[in-house]
């Protein structure tokens, strides 16, 4: 595949094989999201954005496997250096327990466990981090991060969370979610977990606010824990978690109005404040966590998706002194995914694809609001974390199956809104092509 000539190019979409696939997956799956009945042919050209399904189809992915494929399909500045890698088993192993050395020394061979941890104190070092522990995923990395919260709080027991949040599906993590009811109806949860409004209006200030964040000028959390009128006390208040730019809330952008409340709050009552990077992070939005674009200064960074691995990333006066607190069999052990890891940050920092990240983004932006075509109520985004809302839900999904059906593929989230996460080195070429296709989606659903 000739990934500067490549173009989508689609037959019967899904195929006589991808229908055969689907039903063969299905006879033992249990019911979860499947988006479409798209499948992947993994022995079949990719490169960038472009893939091919088992029927030949080739498709322009702008979702980057929900950012946990920041480069796209096989990124020559991860797959040259993996050949260096000498195939050997297990590849995973008990990591918590045991080491593995990529080399003679530490920064010989590929980078591993180590490698990743040493990037990741190194991307974080401006928070004063020093200390990872890895995971397999992102809810893993969410629970690790309320677990060490809880007992870095002494005895405190409360949390507060946001409307529209989303962080995982594990029972911790459910606790936390405030976005759709299916996610936590019927099961149990942690206790103490209070809520307040997140900022849907990126440019409102505490005067003008519409969202319910603000009230007369004032916050609802500053009400909340007021020390003697609120009716949480914020010496009871454990953690307060939240992510810098709602995902699965519906690429929520929130005002410096909303962030700078929440740095303040968060160093007056010197709350623990837990930053969910697993969508936003590792170069998505122009910058290497979406938390560098706002006031406030996390205390522990949940991250995962593009990172390959689960990782909670901390102060080491944060985590527990006692070793036996956190561990976990497979944590930190998958030899390729640390290496897939540490080698997506190498390629991100020495490629300057944040830099292209904001490039790329403007242009999405720029062209699609000067398309001003009628269903469409807004064109946000930063870096290449990147949202189009619509005038209803209705509208919003007639415009996914009509981009699916023309080789471009896109994701649901929140009620309205459709997003776009093409891979951090996208072209400008491939740019237009996506929005060339997303405008005749949009047209045919208007």
């Amino acid at each position: 595949m000739d990934r500067d000539t490549a173009a989508p190019a689609v037959g019967d979409l899904p195929g006589e094989r991808a229908r055969e696939w689907v039903e063969y997956h299905h006879e033992s799956a249990a019911p979860s999201t499947y988006v479409y009945e798209f499948v992947w042919d993994r022995t079949a050209p990719a490169e960038g954005p472009f893939c091919t399904d088992v029927d030949g189809n080739v498709l322009l992915d702008f979702t980057s496997h929900v950012a946990a494929a920041p480069l796209g399909y096989n990124n020559p500045l991860i797959m040259d250096r993996l050949e260096e890698f000498d195939l050997v088993d297990p590849l995973k192993i008990a990591g918590q327990d045991f080491y593995a050395a990529g080399g003679p020394s530490p920064g010989d061979g590929i980078p591993g466990a180590s490698g990743l941890m040493d990037r990741l104190t190194d991307l974080t070092a401006h928070y004063d981090m020093d200390t990872v522990f890895l995971s397999n995923s992102g809810a893993e990395a969410v629970e690790n991060a309320i677990k060490i919260a809880y007992d870095a709080s002494n005895g405190a027991k409360y949390a507060i969370t946001f409307d529209g949040a989303f962080h995982g599906r594990t029972l911790g993590a459910l606790s936390l979610n405030r976005s759709k009811s299916v996610y936590r109806r019927e099961f149990p949860e942690i206790s103490g977990v209070t809520e307040v409004p997140f900022c849907d209006d990126r440019t409102c200030s505490a005067e003008t606010c519409s969202c319910g964040f603000f009230a007369d000028g004032v916050s609802r959390l500053r009400r909340k824990l007021d020390p003697k009128r609120g009716n949480v006390h914020p010496d009871d208040v454990a953690y307060l978690i939240l992510e810098p730019i709602q995902g699965e809330g519906g690429y929520r952008f929130p005002s410096e109005a909303f962030t700078d409340e929440i740095a303040a709050l968060a160093e007056e009552h010197d709350i623990t404040l837990i930053a969910d990077e697993i969508q936003s992070g590792v170069g998505r939005t122009g910058e290497m966590w979406a938390s560098d674009h706002y006031a406030y200064e996390p205390d522990v960074i949940a991250s995962a998706k593009g990172l390959r691995v689960g990782a909670t990333v901390s102060r080491s006066d944060v985590f527990p002194e006692e070793t036996g607190r956190l561990s976990s069999t497979w944590g930190a052990g998958d030899l390729i995914a640390s290496a897939q890891g540490a080698l997506t940050l190498d390629a991100i920092e020495e490629a300057d694809l944040m830099d292209n990240a904001v490039e790329r983004g403007r242009q999405f932006k720029e062209t699609m609001r000067d398309a001003d075509l009628d269903p469409v109520d807004d064109v946000r985004g930063k870096g290449l974390l990147l949202a189009v809302e619509f005038d209803t839900k209705e509208r919003r999904d007639a415009v996914m199956e009509n981009a699916f059906e023309r080789g471009l593929l896109t994701l649901a989230c929140g009620h309205e809104v459709l997003r776009i996460l093409p891979p951090l080195d996208v072209t400008d070429r491939e740019i237009d092509l996506g929005c060339d296709l997303l405008t005749d989606a949009i047209a045919d659903a208007a």
